[in-house]
């Protein structure tokens, strides 16, 4: 009897979709977004270094047991640290070559760098444009490749001759770089040309100084600073970031670390329509139902609820999102293993780092056409942004709802289902606003930001924060094992904690919450913001969980 009442539920809903006029709607941009969010291999920017003891370790590991191609400048009277350390440290190397950059022949400069580990380039060749895709090449499986100064201008997708901005080989992506020849100089000059060229990023490195780019984070070595630089765009001003040597374990991540990726989306979401707007609009999911889990195990029942609310065992078609930032993330999953032994027919995964995969790959989109049930996982959410935003595996999960189905997810899995993203910086995963990601939510709810993890971590008061600069967001924040269950705008909590709703509109007298905590069995209205049914004053036995 329960299998025909949860079959016959989903064909309700199924048939509710096909008349409704005001379903899931689909308006996050593919083209808006990198592509490429990491090159695969290293690049090293050098402007001098000195004391090359700061990267001895990274040059050890670029050459030793590797093939290294240099190519030299003509004059063998100057001193070249690089070269010699590369060669000293890659005592172990398959082969270490030595060329001539401006008279070594084009086809033999391609063929070596085919077959290279690392290459080093302190002399651009006569054709730097030629041997591109042999450099390209290189990075793609891995491979490291440093420069100094006067190559690596040209490595950036533009590069500064006499004040103009021309194209580069852009293997360091979306960037303008520049090494300055004093340290302190100012700003201004490359924010004159970033003016005319909004989506770049702006990387300054000063002398005696060294930059690594490996996959997308950025460290400096060197008594100079690297520095960062947006211009405006529809901002009310540039944004600067200023990265030094790492000196101390206990200095903040951002003091020597940045994730260019991130700064890419920001530059990009800085010639954008402002976001999340003066009135988003108000949260509801017009069909199918909702499942956010705040992380830390499900509530009891929760994964039953799951597969009946996708039609039931023998009907649910249910697939598995895992957040990782890894290509590979194996065949294993133990949530479908777990729908499996429920007795599930259809259960799968996808997973992918290729935004164009994503986008067009008829096979890996094939089971989200079918999906009556999606499971988000943990971790850490901008990875969902980076691969489905705007793509259509994105289309085809909003299409889930629009059919009935069943959108669930815990922990990253959580956050990623609102329209605004909370607590997505690259970076760590202290602060809850993550600018250039922001944007990056899946928005299967719209007006909220969904935070998890909540009493656990103590983050109430980031909550605090993030609704005093978007009053117009409802703050959600979700405790382990609790789960709010969202069908139009009623959200019903269940699980062991408490759900904490943040309206900026209620008055708070100092020293009082600015949030209402709701238990188990309790109700909220998100698009009215209102309590519907509230049971904080009923002693109830402390609920178990259940690992999903």
């Amino acid at each position: 009897m329960n299998h025909i009442r949860s079959v016959t539920a989903f064909l309700l809903f199924a048939a509710l979709s096909l008349t409704s006029t005001n379903a899931q709607v689909f308006n996050e941009r593919y083209s808006d977004w990198p592509e490429q969010h990491r090159i695969n291999g290293r690049i090293l920017v050098n402007n001098g270094l000195e004391d090359l003891g700061q990267v001895e370790s990274l040059l050890k590991r670029f050459a030793a047991k590797k093939n290294v191609v240099c190519f030299k400048g003509s004059d063998d009277s100057i001193e070249n640290g690089m070269l010699e350390a590369l060669e000293q440290l890659g005592g172990e190397a398959v082969s270490f070559t030595t060329v001539r950059a401006t008279s070594y022949p084009t086809k033999l400069a391609t063929a070596v760098v085919d077959e290279a580990d690392c290459v080093y380039l302190q002399q651009y060749p006569s054709e730097l444009e030629v041997i591109r895709p042999a450099l390209e090449a290189l990075l793609a499986r891995g491979g490291s490749l440093i420069a100094d100064a006067a190559v690596a201008v040209k490595l950036g997708k533009h590069f500064v001759d006499s004040g103009e901005a021309k194209d580069g080989l852009n293997l360091l992506p979306d960037c303008l770089l520049t090494c300055s020849d004093e340290a302190g100089s100012t700003n201004d000059s490359m924010l004159e040309v970033l003016g005319k060229l909004p989506r770049t990023v702006g990387i300054r490195v000063e002398p005696k100084s060294a930059t690594l780019l490996s996959q997308r984070k950025l460290i400096t070595f060197g008594p100079g600073k690297t520095t960062l630089v947006l211009a405006a765009g529809n901002a009310p001003a540039p944004q600067i970031l200023e990265l030094s040597t790492q000196t101390s374990r206990r200095q903040s991540p951002e003091e020597y670390l940045a994730d260019l990726t991130q700064w890419r989306r920001i530059a990009i979401d800085r010639t954008l329509e402002p976001f999340p707007g003066d009135k988003p609009a108000k949260p509801f999911v017009e069909n199918g139902t909702l499942i956010i889990v705040g992380g830390g195990g499900s509530p009891r029942g929760m994964m039953n609820r799951f597969v009946e609310l996708a039609g039931g065992i023998e009907n649910a078609r249910l697939v598995y999102v895992p957040c990782s930032e890894q290509d590979d993330v194996g065949e294993r999953h133990g949530i479908v293993r777990t729908w499996q032994r429920m007795g599930v027919k259809n259960a799968t995964f996808i997973h992918t780092k290729d935004r164009k995969k994503a986008n067009s790959d008829e096979e890996f989109l094939a089971p989200l056409k079918e999906a009556t049930g999606i499971f988000f996982g943990g971790g850490r959410q901008w990875n969902f942004a980076d691969s489905y935003y705007g793509t259509e595996a994105h289309k085809l999960m909003k299409d889930v709802l629009k059919r009935g189905g069943v959108i669930a997810g815990s922990s990253a899995g959580a956050s990623i289902q609102g329209r605004y993203l909370a607590r997505a910086t690259p970076i760590g995963n202290l602060k809850i606003m993550a600018p250039g990601y922001e944007r990056g939510g899946l928005g299967f709810l719209t007006g909220v930001a969904i935070d998890q993890h909540f009493t656990q971590r103590g983050r109430q008061k980031d909550m605090t924060g993030l609704t005093k600069v978007y009053p117009q967001l409802l703050g959600i924040g979700l405790d382990e094992a609790t789960a709010i269950e969202v069908q139009k705008s009623v959200a019903k909590v269940t699980g062991r904690g408490r759900v904490f709703f943040y309206d900026t509109n209620v008055k708070v007298n100092e020293g009082e919450p600015d949030y209402i905590a709701l238990p188990k069995g309790s109700s909220y209205d998100l698009a009215k913001r209102t309590v519907l049914i509230d049971t904080r004053e009923q002693q109830e036995e402390p609920e178990g969980e259940s690992k999903p």
